[in-house]
Order: structure tokens, then sequence, then C-alpha cells
């Protein structure tokens, strides 16, 4: 039985197409892909994302706890900031990857993927045996909007009294939205086109929807879905947890190097760090198709002579580019920018170039 988000009937109601995705219901959909896209690159959308997990970790030894099972130096976070990161599963791969809220001294909010809540809650709870903070699974509690685009900030500040130009990215506040009291309103987001995501009391989801939906017409707003997420977030170069990286993936294959401190002791610090000294034996690098096709998802990634050298874990035509982008996991030497790979597709192999990210 998928659960359903706080704004499943809103959803409904506004002829979204919806499909099961992480255990929910989920709009993947509205007016098309190509449509809500534009929108978020030139003017806003909103997307219900509130299908992510969220928990609070507090108490004397919540941060000892975060600094241990995460990647990242959470001794970086002030009260305010916002860190990226990842939970290394103990051999080498990714259990998750999360951002870390500091809302206070001992306490932190995590928010983490929809598919891995439940992993997620059992392998931090697992640690945390040792460490003894407090842990609160408010997933099911808490709903999340994001506003997105050009004009994200105009259609939010009319809802708020919240100065949203002083909080610069990856940086949060506590404020009032839409009349709703203890929002949690962040510089964050995952289309690459600015904005900010709200989280706060499913009760209040409808009434934050609706006002945001009204502020933001003036400025073409439209509500998106799951589809046009996924290529915003591809021509940014973003991972997507169970595409791109997952239990089998390091954080430094996966390019996630700049999130892995080694200034501090965590999980997995000496495999990682070995493999730091030792260097990749593969890497995931963003490929451009270099004759009009469409890789995706395990499409086989070959060399000049046809041996298998990768694969691909995501992939879609850019709307912004008018080609074929993708992410893949390639074998060295052919990891290197402006690399000549090829791309499986139905038995033909079509050429591809390694480029740097972010493709848009």
């Amino acid at each position: 039985m998928e659960k359903k988000t706080a704004l499943f009937d809103k959803h409904v109601s506004l002829g979204a197409k919806m499909k099961p995705f992480a255990g929910f219901e989920m709009p993947v959909q509205y007016s098309g892909v190509t449509e809500e896209h534009f929108a978020v690159r030139e003017k806003v959308g909103i997307f219900d994302v509130s299908h992510m997990g969220q928990f609070f970790v507090e108490g004397s030894s919540a941060k000892d706890l975060l600094q241990y099972v995460t990647t990242n130096n959470v001794d970086a976070l002030e009260d305010g900031k916002a860190q990226y990161s990842c939970l290394p599963n103990g051999n080498g791969g990714i259990v998750d990857d999360l951002i870390i809220y500091k809302m206070e001294d001992e306490k932190y909010f995590v928010v983490v993927n929809a598919s891995n809540i439940e992993k997620d809650w059992n392998h931090i709870s697992k640690y945390n045996e040792k460490f003894g903070a407090k842990l609160t699974n408010a997933s099911d509690e808490m709903s999340l909007i994001a506003i997105q685009g050009p004009k994200s900030t105009e259609t939010l500040q009319k809802l708020t009294d919240t100065q949203l130009s002083d909080i610069p990215y990856y940086h949060f506040t506590v404020g009032t939205v839409a009349g709703v009291s203890d929002v949690i309103i962040s510089n964050t987001g995952y289309t690459g086109s600015g904005g900010f995501e709200v989280y706060f009391k499913n009760e209040s989801a409808e009434k934050i929807w609706d006002s945001l939906t009204k502020a933001g017409e003036e400025f073409g707003l439209i509500p998106c879905g799951l589809a046009s997420r996924d290529t915003l977030r591809l021509e940014k170069g973003f991972c997507l947890y169970g595409n791109d990286i997952d239990d089998t993936t390091s954080p430094l294959e996966a390019g996630l190097g700049w999130i892995t401190k080694f200034d501090k002791d965590f999980v997995d610090k000496e495999f990682l760090a070995k493999q730091k000294e030792e260097g990749v034996t593969r890497k995931l690098v963003g490929f451009e198709m270099q004759e009009r096709a469409i890789p995706r998802h395990d499409y086989l990634v070959v060399d000049a002579d046809g041996n298998e050298i990768g694969k691909v874990t995501s992939g879609t035509m850019s709307p912004m580019k008018s080609v074929g982008i993708g992410l893949a996991y390639v074998a060295k030497p052919h990891f290197k920018t402006g690399s000549e790979i090829f791309i499986q597709i139905r038995n033909k192999n079509v050429p591809a170039k390694v480029v740097k990210l972010p493709f848009v």
C-alpha cells in the first residue's frame, strides 16, 4: 500500500499524473515535463517533496553521532547553516546522501531520501547505541514544498516577513509563511535554478501550497512533478540515490570527495583514505551523446573496440541543450574529460564524449 502525502488530493484535483515512487503515490507530471522544466529554469515552479524523510537528532552527543556516521565535517556547521553529506555503509559504499541542518547547539535536523527512510533510521540508530543521542523520526508528520526558479524569491517573499535575500545558499531560518509559524525556510534545492525548500507540519500543507500558487501566479508559477525534477537535477549533474550512488559506490568514485573530510574520525575513514591515496579505478562522469540518441539507466558503456568499460546510471534528453546527456561509472583511463566513449543503445555503439559537469 503506497503512502500518500498531505497534498495527494490537491495533486489529483490538479490533474497530475500519479505514480508510485519510493513507497508513495507521487505526481510525476502535470502539464508536461518540458513545460515544467522550462518554468523552473526561466520562471518558478513548485514541487511537493513531502515524501523525503526528516529526523531530529538532539542532545549533548548529537554532534558526535552525526560526525561519526557522516563523511562531511559537522564542526563546520553553525546555527542556521545546512550541509550536504553522505552516510558511508561500513564497506566503502553509501547508505544514503542527506542534508544536515544545525538548528542550535545539541539540535540537528536531518533530511534523507524517501526510499531510504527506514534503512537510514536503522543505520543511524545502530551507531547511536554507543552515543545515546535523542533520535526522532518526524517523517510522517512533516511536509516539504520546494519553490524553485529565478522568480522563487519574489514568490515566497510575498508570504513571509523573513528577509529571504539575507539567507545565503545552504543556510536556513525558522519563520512564518502564509500565516503558518515554525516553518523551516531553507535556501536549498535539487534543480540548480535557485530557490527555497520549506518544511512544516502536514496540517498546513494545502494552505501553504495554495498561497504559493496564488503568490506566483504573476510570475508564471506552475506545479511540477518528479519527472521534471529528474531532468533538472541531471542537467546540473546532481546524484540521485539508487541510480548514481548506492551501497556499491564509494563517495570518491561518485565525485563526492568534496564532502569527504579526513580531519575527523568516521565510518569507513581508513578504507576511503586508502582509496584516495591509491586513486579510484572507476569514476562517475558526465557525458554528452555525439549523435541524436537518448542514454538510459543501465545501458552499457564500451570503448572504441567494444570492450565494456562501464554503465550508465542516469540519462535523458536535455531540454536546455536538446542533446542526450547522462551520468555513468567509467573505468580508468576513460573517465578523463574529453574521452570518447560509446553507449550501447539497441545493439549499436553510439559515440559520446566525457564532459565537465554541470551540463547546463
